[in-house]
């Protein structure tokens, strides 16, 4: 039976002598999947099932296939099925994974593919170990809770899932929250919710926390705070900080680079504030005073 990755004994986390009860009650939803995990959700409650390593390698397999024939799939099909996962791509995925079983690793683990599948798996326990140690407890993520090992019930296959640990539910990403805004046309609390999400980067930063994919899908909303939702971009190591921000200086209009170009067309003026306070905070300079609230960042002059 798949099992949840273990986490009892984090810092910060409610420690509870049974799971909540709502988790029980009736079987958990299919909220969500990425390349490395499927989440199920109670109405106040998200868990997640890790996926294997034949099923990561699979969905690489997949992504790449579709980049590769997108051109040549119905217009917008390719896309559709990369951006928002469906039943056909799961069929996929289950035959895809057949074939991943069935061929000799070194197929797969000496090739572009392994390359990818690593580079990922150490990025994402990476960031979940420094989510752990350093934001579980505070108010930059959602509450955390961990009980003695339960069986849940899930819509779908695997049907049951053991669980130690449960995940406050946002109620919405943050990307889903500007565009319910902008349908209401409420410009003001967009600009809000925008720097909010600049403030709590900063915050991360003042921990010697970066992220690396800060994407508005991988952050979510609780009353009225932002929360990371997805850890496997962060990082601590200067360098690769440096590296990312390096990539910001280029980037002319850091709202299109969001995908926020639809919610502030109508306006202008937000979106250049924002980029405004983006280009000043998201660099080099503005990152290190941050950071050296922490300890000091050596650069290539000894500073």
């Amino acid at each position: 039976m798949p099992r949840a990755r273990n986490g009892q004994g984090s810092r910060g986390a409610r420690i509870l002598q049974n799971a909540p009860r709502e988790l029980h009650t009736r079987p958990l939803t299919r909220l969500g999947e990425g390349i490395g995990k499927v989440v199920y959700a109670s109405p106040h409650w998200v868990v997640k099932r890790t996926r294997s390593t034949s099923e990561i390698i699979a969905l690489i397999v997949l992504w790449r296939l579709l980049r590769r024939w997108e051109r040549f799939l119905p217009i917008g099909l390719g896309r559709h099925l990369l951006q928002r996962p469906s039943r056909r791509i799961r069929i996929l995925r289950v035959f895809t994974q057949l074939i991943v079983k069935v061929l000799p690793g070194r197929i797969w683990y000496t090739t572009h593919i392994g390359t990818v599948w690593k580079r990922y798996r150490d990025q994402n326990q990476r960031g979940e170990t420094l989510a752990r140690d350093y934001l579980t407890g505070t108010a930059l993520v959602p509450g955390y809770v961990s009980f003695p090992e339960t069986r849940v019930r899930i819509k779908g296959w695997p049907f049951w899932l053991r669980i130690d640990h449960a995940t406050e539910r946002v109620e919405c990403t943050l990307h889903q929250r500007l565009n319910q805004l902008a349908q209401q046309r409420a410009y003001d609390q967009i600009e809000l919710w925008l720097n909010r999400f600049l403030d709590l980067r900063q915050r991360g930063w003042q921990l010697g926390l970066f992220s690396t994919d800060a994407h508005l899908k991988n952050f979510g909303v609780i009353e009225d705070r932002v929360v990371l939702i997805d850890s496997g971009g962060l990082t601590n190591e200067w360098s690769e900080v440096e590296d990312k921000l390096s990539f910001e200086d280029v980037v002319v209009e850091p709202h299109i680079q969001l995908g926020l170009g639809p919610i502030l067309g109508a306006r202008p003026d937000i979106a250049a504030r924002f980029n405004q306070r983006w280009k000043r905070e998201v660099s080099v300079n503005g990152v290190r005073r941050h950071w050296q609230a922490l300890r000091p960042v050596a650069s290539v002059e000894g500073v």
